[in-house]
């Protein structure tokens, strides 16, 4: 069990009042879910005790270092507690850069210790359960929440507050925790890894918005490597961003992304200035169903990785 902070590593000191922060080490958290080792042996690493909010990159590039020692030397799963603010974005790269076939399972809590029905010890004991199955193995890094076990592909966090934060629209949980035993519905096919990153890179975001001016897009490629377009719908953007956009695709790459959350952007559907076939045939790169965060992510890596522009668009293709 990797621990990196979080809500479910949040409290407060005694005789505090107000907010909580990161306090509790690993060891508390396996001691307030009694029977979690049973029939296993459970190793405790606490790697970071910070918010979701501040990871890095870097950080879970260097905890992958250390997820695939420790498979290297028969560790036979993993569970890694962290925040939920940007859990979804690290069970992707996660899932991007992890190789090794031991279970990989990410979770947290959205009701910290001590708040009334603090949620954070079933979700490890489901986590933990699933991390323990041979079942799980080889299919990448998993997200257990509330009994649910979602690909690290398809999930995010869709509720500031509930504790049934996360799910995965258009696909759903590829499986449930019942009675503490996890039950996988169907299997998954695994990517080739992304090789580890190497060089610094910097990636954006923008998102189109009704009447939203093209100020934002200026100089980009002065300041990143690569840039996700949130477009409208199913890949659409106002007339006045196309030919700043083919400017930009000219010198880094564009990736087209849906900012729905669901669904997947579309090829030759709409024929008008700034529709999603007028802006491949410019050389943005589709992002699939891959939403802005995940396509972010994936190019990211590839472009941290050191690929040429013709290889990070083949990735694009093989995980949409």
């Amino acid at each position: 069990m990797v621990t990196l902070g979080g809500t479910i590593a949040m409290s407060r000191a005694s005789g505090e009042t107000g907010g909580v922060s990161p306090r509790l080490a690993g060891a508390d958290l396996v001691a307030a879910v009694p029977g979690l080792d049973q029939g296993i042996t459970i190793i405790v690493e606490d790697f970071r005790r910070i918010p979701g909010a501040s990871l890095t990159v870097d950080d879970i590039a260097e905890l992958v270092e250390l997820l695939h020692k420790a498979a290297a030397t028969g560790t036979d799963g993993f569970v890694v507690t962290q925040g939920t603010d940007t859990l979804e974005e690290t069970a992707y790269l996660l899932d991007l850069l992890y190789d090794a076939d031991a279970p990989l399972v990410l979770t947290g809590a959205m009701r910290n210790a001590a708040m009334p029905g603090a949620d954070g010890p079933a979700n490890l004991l489901a986590a933990t359960r699933t991390a323990a199955s041979t079942d799980a193995r080889g299919m990448g890094a998993l997200v257990v929440f509330a009994d649910e076990i979602h690909a690290a592909r398809h999930v995010r966090k869709v509720h500031s507050t509930s504790v049934a934060a996360f799910s995965s629209p258009g696909a759903g949980p590829i499986g449930h925790v019942i009675e503490g035993v996890p039950r996988l519905h169907f299997g998954l096919r695994r990517h080739r890894a992304v090789p580890m990153p190497l060089q610094p890179a910097v990636v954006e975001i923008v998102y189109t918005t009704l009447g939203g001016d093209t100020s934002v897009l200026n100089d980009l490629d002065l300041r990143a490597d690569g840039l996700v377009v949130a477009a409208f719908g199913a890949g659409h953007v106002p007339e006045t961003w196309v030919e700043p956009l083919q400017r930009l695709a000219e010198r880094i790459p564009v990736v087209l992304a849906s900012r729905t959350g669901a669904g997947s952007v579309l090829t030759a559907t709409y024929a008008f200035p700034g529709s999603e076939s007028d802006l491949l045939a410019r050389g943005l790169i589709s992002a699939g169903s891959l939403d802005p965060y995940k396509a972010r992510l994936l190019l990211l890596a590839q472009l941290r990785a050191g690929v040429d522009r013709a290889r990070a668009k083949a990735a694009f293709t093989e995980r949409r």
